[in-house]
């Protein structure tokens, strides 16, 4: 029996959907950035990434077609104005195209593992490789351009010692140890995200034409800006500089290039997935009360926002409702 004649299994099925709806968004967004990137080099970086996309879609509806599948509606070229003028600098469509190829990154490893027919992980694995592949180039560019933000480097302790009371973890009430390096290294991927997320929010606000999706953004500007005071707090207090960007530029311009439906798509996966991904793994590494207590009100706050976000995508009736089993009750 052929591999590829056995049926797929529901996990198999939820990721290969999911990984549609991905690559369709990310082709939207792509063919943007391809018509409006002035750089040279930066167009071909996004060549690259809109190319492999558009196959990736391809590839997908092959597997499909194959199962009798409905071909998920996705985003299409209804989504998206390539004749609109430009809004984002270079540099920053550089830190867009880093970004999704980090939710490739956190989302298909998982995939290829949960997966066991051949072709459904043989998809997810060149998808894996061309990731790396291409998000090494688009690091090694961003540093040649001296715009790639570092986590901060400080000077370290070389002497190895064991905790010995409880003073190690207190925080909240003075008498408080250094930041660790695990510590440093959460609060400034945090940090970085954050900052990414605000401006993407602030432009996407000024874009956006439904009301109530223009407030949602401008909601999330206010409580990235909290997540960033609350953050930095920390960094100032053990004078430790944290890098930022220079060139997260917009242009105002009176026509969106994008859909509100895939504005607040992106915003729902790509900046809602990796704002718990972070704040989870800063949780659980970091050990001074304090930081601990700052990224559980920022989980909490986080939480209801990316909630509101759901639910308006919904209300707008832009869900669209993934595969499900028949009903089998009586």
């Amino acid at each position: 029996m052929r591999e590829t004649s056995i049926g797929l299994t529901s996990t198999e099925i939820s990721n290969i959907w999911s990984a549609y709806l991905k690559s369709s968004m990310e082709l939207r967004f792509y063919q943007y950035f391809y018509k409006t990137a002035e750089d040279q080099e930066v167009q071909n970086i996004v060549k690259k990434v809109l190319d492999y996309s558009q196959n990736s879609i391809d590839d997908l509806k092959e597997i499909f077609l194959k199962e009798n599948m409905t071909i998920p509606l996705g985003f299409t070229e209804k989504d998206v104005r390539l004749d609109a003028d430009k809004v984002f600098s270079d540099t920053f469509i550089l830190y867009f195209c880093h970004d999704l190829t980090m939710l490739s990154l956190s989302t298909y490893p998982s995939a290829l593992t949960d997966c066991t027919r051949k072709d459904i992980r043989d998809y997810f694995h060149e998808s894996i490789e061309f990731t790396v592949t291409i998000q090494n180039e688009i690091t090694n560019l961003m540093l040649s351009k001296g715009v790639f933000l570092k986590s901060p480097q400080v000077t370290m302790d070389h002497t190895i010692d064991l905790v010995d009371n409880m003073k190690y973890i207190n925080g909240l009430f003075g008498g408080s140890r250094p930041v660790n390096a695990a510590e440093i290294a959460n609060l400034s991927r945090v940090i970085h995200r954050a900052s990414f997320s605000k401006m993407v929010l602030v432009t996407f606000s000024k874009l956006a034409s439904d009301k109530e999706v223009k407030q949602h953004f401008s909601k999330g500007t206010v409580a990235l800006e909290k997540v960033l005071h609350s953050l930095q707090e920390v960094f100032e207090k053990e004078n430790i500089p944290i890098s930022a960007s220079g060139d997260y530029n917009i242009v105002n311009t009176k026509e969106s290039p994008f859909s509100d439906k895939l504005m607040l798509f992106f915003v729902n996966t790509c900046l809602g997935m990796f704002c718990f991904i972070m704040i989870n793994q800063a949780l659980t590494s970091s050990l001074r009360t304090d930081i601990v207590t700052k990224f559980t009100v920022i989980s909490n706050q986080m939480k209801k926002f990316y909630g509101k976000g759901l639910l308006l995508t919904i209300t707008e009736k832009w869900l669209e409702q993934p595969p499900q089993a028949l009903d089998r009750k009586l």
